[in-house]
């Protein structure tokens, strides 16, 4: 099997230092998880043999899992701490919040087609990683668990929802693809403290579309 234990993180090691550290990643703890963190289980079993390539897959409904540079760079963007509490936009295959609570955050992820998020949560539950999936719209986050330390937010939006900037603390942070136009998104930073947001513009990118509402067909 190709991915018996020692195989697949001999192409996770590979993976993180041609893929990730060396386009400029230099955090340890992110070079970490991302080595430790078994990208295969979060992808469709047909696929399985490209899981650990520099490039997105189709995970189903639509959807794609990020290319693993996506989500080391806007995990260092984020850049969660342990025990921060952290809401995620778009659970996906569940690889980026598997990221996340690897590093220690207490994760919260929203996902608005329902067997992409029972198969996150079984993925995750697999692995002993403990993060919560919630079918839901993500466009109004999850008030009921606010406030958060941190937003990440894993489709592309045309704006930063309000719901979002009230579900944070005081200096917390949002990052997201935002769609500046057709074609063209780019990762936002927005950084409250004392009151004001900042705004830090980085990667161009390209996200598939953040969409509203619940969508329950298996």
């Amino acid at each position: 099997m190709i991915f018996e234990e020692r195989k697949w993180a001999e192409l996770a090691e590979n993976m993180v230092r041609t893929q990730i550290a060396a386009r400029g990643i230099s955090n340890g703890r992110i070079l970490d998880a991302l080595a430790k963190v078994p990208r295969h289980v979060f992808v469709p079993e047909e696929l399985r043999f490209m899981a650990y390539d520099d490039c997105p897959l189709p995970i189903g409904y639509g959807q794609t899992i990020s290319q693993p540079y996506m989500v080391a760079r806007m995990t260092e963007l984020l850049d969660p701490k342990a025990g921060e509490k952290v809401l995620e936009i778009g659970t996906g295959s569940g690889y980026q919040a598997a990221v996340l609570a690897y590093l220690g955050a207490k994760v919260f992820s929203i996902e608005r087609i329902e067997p992409l998020a029972k198969r996150a949560q079984d993925n995750l539950r697999k692995l002993g990683l403990s993060a919560s999936v919630i079918v839901g719209d993500g466009n109004k986050g999850l008030p009921e668990e606010a406030p958060f330390d941190a937003v990440i937010v894993t489709a592309a939006s045309t704006e930063v929802a309000q719901a979002w900037k009230e579900q944070l603390k005081d200096d917390g942070r949002i990052l997201l693809p935002l769609r500046l136009h057709s074609g063209v998104e780019r990762l936002l930073l927005l950084i409250r403290s004392e009151g004001k947001e900042e705004e830090q513009w980085y990667d161009y990118c390209r996200f598939v579309p953040l969409l509203p509402g619940v969508e329950k067909t298996m």
